[in-house]
């Protein structure tokens, strides 16, 4: 669908923005320390909150039910008014799913000039709600108002068992690490070229990977977004207390996300991702264009799993049998922050 404002005049959606998906992304040290001066509510019933914070909220309601929140919206990444509405609502799904919840209900947070058609706002929700459909909720609703930039996003609840919550912080060595979507969003959007194979993955909820890998009962789990592998994964290491040990030559990359590097290409959301994960990673030999990987912002990307070891092959195998994409990255061990070998 090609984008018009009221006037009839073609509209670039990614023109109006100043940066696009999670490469949006308020920096995550500044992030941190915003936060930091924030004291986390005294309840027993909230499992996940600020202290440390997660992928999402979570507060129990009983031994059986606990409720899971979040909220995510960014500006425009892509042209179609639809794609980026999908891509927007699975960033935002994709949350609950790394919690190891089941969506119910979300609702739209919006930001549109009103110059734009309304034609072309209608199919950003009518995008969205399609993958709120696909991933088994309701979308019940919103809020909308006027900016110069274009936003779009969900606030979603889940439900999650109170003893299957999944969390970052516990990694333990002996781990296995996987990645369950191919790294490069940022740097593929980046080139403007073919732009398909990005959307799929961005498209592609983590609903049926997070079903298969549910019996594993895995250790750590977060979803790969504006931080970048490396600032997720330092997330995950700091907050477990170990050490990530990942391969780069394991790392899987987009067709032309690696070229794209080489060439030169980067996001905004890779200085900062840099800033925010840097001290903490050892690189050494490293080819700059799989670091460039690493770091870049990813947007709906897939989730980083760790768990035992000696479950891996299991793991694999059930994948392969449901026609998922898994990647063997990395091993969890004893010490501090992480390291990505060549």
């Amino acid at each position: 669908m090609s984008a018009v404002d009221t006037h009839g005049e073609p509209v670039s959606l990614t023109s109006l923005a100043v940066a696009g998906g999670c490469a949006a992304k308020y920096a995550a040290g500044r992030l941190e320390e915003l936060l930091g001066g924030l004291v986390p509510a005294d309840a027993e019933d909230l499992l996940v909150g600020l202290d440390p914070a997660d992928d999402a909220a979570v507060y129990r309601l009983d031994d059986e039910r606990a409720l899971v929140f979040t909220v995510d919206f960014f500006p425009p990444i892509v042209d179609d008014p639809a794609d980026f509405g999908a891509i927007a609502a699975t960033n935002a799904l994709n949350d609950v799913f790394a919690m190891g919840g089941v969506p119910l209900v979300a609702l739209s947070v919006a930001a549109f000039p009103e110059e734009l058609a309304t034609d072309l706002v209608a199919a950003v929700f009518s995008g969205a709600d399609e993958q709120v459909r696909a991933a088994g909720a309701i979308l019940a609703g919103g809020h909308t108002i006027r900016d110069t930039e274009p936003k779009y996003g969900l606030a979603v609840v889940g439900t999650v068992h109170p003893d299957g919550i999944w969390v970052k912080s516990g990694a333990q060595p002996g781990d296995a690490v996987f990645l369950t979507k191919p790294l490069g969003t940022g740097l593929v959007l980046a080139t403007k070229g073919d732009l398909s194979e990005a959307a799929r993955w961005m498209t592609t909820l983590n609903d049926r990977a997070a079903a298969v890998l549910r019996p594993f009962s895995p250790h750590a789990v977060t979803d790969v977004t504006g931080f970048g592998l490396l600032g997720h994964a330092h997330e995950t290491a700091s907050r477990s207390g170990v050490r990530l040990r990942l391969q780069a030559s394991a790392l899987p990359a987009l067709d032309g996300a690696l070229e794209a590097a080489r060439d030169g290409v980067r996001t905004g959301g890779d200085p900062r991702n840099r800033d925010f994960a840097g001290a903490h990673v050892e690189s050494d030999g490293v080819p700059e264009e799989s670091l460039a990987l690493a770091y870049d912002a990813q947007t709906a990307g897939g989730l980083l799993v760790t768990l035992p070891a000696e479950k891996a092959l299991s793991l694999e195998a059930e994948f392969e049998r449901a026609g998922l994409f898994l990647a063997r990255v990395g091993s969890v061990e004893e010490g501090a922050g992480v390291l990505l070998e060549p």
